[in-house]
């Protein structure tokens, strides 16, 4: 073998050596980076998981929103990447505890009474106004001593939050999507997407509750989301005993 062929193939040995050392460090970052989103939403492979869909507030049973409808695909697209799988339940059709399945529940109380559930619960300092009548406040939120009020198509607010609920290490979080609007829905579900890895990173497998704001919903759609305050804690005390809130947020 003279030293030119010698040279060639020492060249292709070492070059297959380069790309097989790159591909299994990529694969190596790309399981890592998997299993960190796994273990964030609680969906290892081929593991189950709730979608807990609402209704259309003053509408039939199962009328499901049609920016609920894209909230919905957005999380289904998150399970999907996970390799798990989702079970879509009516709102008032699951009936579980917590901790066996990893839950995606979308909706405010008015339309969703396994989400009102879960806020009792779970956020007893979170109020959300259901007052049937119109006004200033109808569909607000009270967080603590705070009241935010929504101005439709300009300012409105959603509740991101991952619970776990002090259960034992292991158990699967319980994802809320509490929005004043439908579009605010799908708004924390595109953020959540976003941002999962951030926040994992901040919060790891502990809860956390975010309020948002959808800006100018109208002429953007889902897309331009403002982080309003970290209110976990406030959102897990017990409601103040006050009448009335000190501060209120009035949306522009």
């Amino acid at each position: 073998m003279t030293d030119d062929v010698r040279n060639i193939v020492l060249g292709v040995v070492a070059a297959g050596i380069s790309a097989a050392l790159g591909w299994l460090a990529r694969t190596y970052l790309w399981r890592r980076k998997l299993r960190r989103k796994q273990a964030f939403f609680g969906l290892p492979a081929n593991s189950e998981s709730l979608l807990v869909v609402n209704r259309e507030a003053g509408g039939p049973e199962l009328t499901v929103m049609r920016h609920d409808v894209f909230a919905l695909l957005e999380l289904s697209a998150l399970i999907k990447d996970c390799g798990a799988h989702a079970q879509v339940v009516a709102h008032d059709a699951a009936q579980q505890g917590f901790g066996e399945r990893t839950e995606f529940c979308v909706g405010a109380p008015p339309s969703n009474r396994r989400m009102a559930a879960h806020l009792q619960s779970l956020l007893p300092g979170v109020l959300v106004n259901t007052d049937a009548e119109p006004g200033p406040d109808r569909g607000s939120f009270q967080i603590g001593s705070e009241r935010y009020r929504a101005e439709p198509g300009k300012a409105e607010y959603v509740i991101l939050a991952r619970l776990t609920a002090g259960q034992s290490r292991g158990a699967r979080p319980v994802f809320l999507f509490c929005g004043q609007r439908a579009i605010t829905n799908q708004a924390a579900t595109r953020y959540l997407a976003r941002t999962h890895e951030r926040l994992a990173r901040k919060h790891g497998s502990g809860s956390f509750v975010l309020l948002l704001k959808v800006v100018n919903s109208q002429a953007y759609g889902p897309d331009v989301v403002e982080l309003v305050a970290d209110v976990t804690r406030a959102a897990q005390a017990p409601a103040p005993v006050t009448s009335a809130p000190r501060t209120s947020h009035r949306a522009s």
